[in-house]
């Protein structure tokens, strides 16, 4: 769990979170029918390359790529691969960097071309799910309260609430203490601390929130093959408030 020691270990992550949103801005612009997600992957290449970071995902655990990318069904941890968009296609994208030793991790869900009403409401409501549980990010604020902010807005639109993949601590290694799951009761769980920072990240299942774990031991996916959404920020807890590394 990283307590930032001065103010350069938080202008260190601020770096990191500064070439995720780039990576972000540049392959959502590259996003379109018929560029395939190994294309996508290599954008992400030259933008950490071009910012002086490093990857958080390369060589993790043996992970192969730059990006996470995840069209569809896949709810997170997709492998890029030659498959290439189609319109219609939802598509979530989760990247990370590494500026002197501080890291940032981020994702984004959209729409290729046009998408479903339902797709589109998906994509909407799980990107609002995160922006209100960011709204409750302050010292003392307790992880259950946040938690239970993005479950009750999921299951408000009868999405399927992803309880298997969760948010994490960040710092000094990419996945640090403390948890921080997508559901929980007010008051409950760990409570924040200055000096923190913290990933959020809701995943809803248009159908159940059931998951299973392709051969390849990354690729997670809906049971039922209904789609799903993703998208996380990099927060980091101060005295004078929060900063969203990421946005």
């Amino acid at each position: 769990m990283i307590t930032f020691k001065s103010k350069d270990d938080f202008n260190k992550m601020s770096k990191a979170g500064k070439a995720v949103r780039n990576i972000h801005e540049e392959v959502y612009d590259k996003a379109k029918e018929g560029v395939s997600l190994k294309e996508l992957d290599l954008v992400a290449k030259k933008v950490i390359e071009a910012s002086g970071c490093q990857s958080n995902f390369l060589g993790y655990r043996g992970y192969p790529a730059y990006t996470c990318i995840s069209p569809n069904d896949v709810i997170v941890h997709g492998i890029p691969s030659d498959y290439k968009l189609t319109d219609g296609d939802v598509l979530s994208v989760d990247a990370g960097a590494i500026f002197e030793g501080l890291h940032a991790d981020a994702a984004f869900t959209c729409g290729i071309g046009k998408i479903s009403d339902e797709a589109r409401e998906l994509i909407d409501k799980t990107k609002y799910a995160l922006e209100e549980a960011i709204k409750l990010v302050d010292i003392g604020q307790s992880l259950g309260t946040i938690g239970h902010k993005i479950q009750s807005i999921g299951e408000k639109y009868s999405y399927g609430v992803v309880k298997e993949y969760i948010g994490h601590g960040i710092g000094f290694e990419m996945h640090e203490d403390p948890q921080v799951p997508n559901y929980g009761e007010k008051g409950i769980g760990l409570k924040l601390k200055e000096g923190m920072a913290i990933c959020i990240e809701p995943m809803f299942n248009l159908g159940s929130a059931e998951t299973f774990l392709e051969e390849d031991n990354w690729t997670v996916k809906t049971k039922d093959g209904s789609l799903s959404a993703h998208f996380e920020h990099t927060i980091g807890i101060t005295s004078n408030g929060i900063e969203v590394f990421t946005k």
